[in-house]
């Protein structure tokens, strides 16, 4: 039986998906074998690929808030409308801590009308030392 010949865009695709992580049972066996007798060129487009996959997440339509907010919202609809008042109390829970940055390792904490919080100021102890008989 005779091997087939993959296409230059089939390639591509094979290198870039193992880039993105994707995991080899996604991609044909004997396709997972050529990837590791890549010719150069192809080393340079997984590396290249793969870095930036890793980098921008921009591309990721999930890193986006406005898109996970819709999803929250597809699902709570759903869920309502199957009459399941606790999947959809969740899933508006876990909307307004999208919205309110619960999910954000960023924090901003201000005192009154956005000014600076008060520090906090230690009592300072002074200590009687003794005159050792010097009075």
């Amino acid at each position: 039986m005779a091997k087939a010949k993959l296409t230059h865009e089939q390639q591509a695709f094979v290198v870039q998906s193992l880039a993105c992580f994707d995991s080899p049972s996604v991609v044909v066996a004997a396709l997972k074998k050529a990837g590791a007798r890549l010719a150069e060129k192809w080393k340079l487009l997984f590396e290249e690929t793969r870095k930036t996959f890793l980098e921008d997440t921009a591309s990721i339509a999930i890193s986006h808030r406005a898109v996970r907010l819709r999803a929250l919202q597809r699902m709570a609809e759903k869920a309502e409308t199957q009459g399941n008042m606790v999947l959809a109390s969740s899933l508006l829970k876990q909307a307004a801590e999208e919205v309110g940055n619960a999910y954000t390792n960023r924090r901003e904490l201000t005192g009154k009308d956005g000014k600076d919080l008060p520090v906090p100021v230690s009592p300072v102890t002074i200590f009687q030392l003794p005159d050792n008989g010097r009075s």
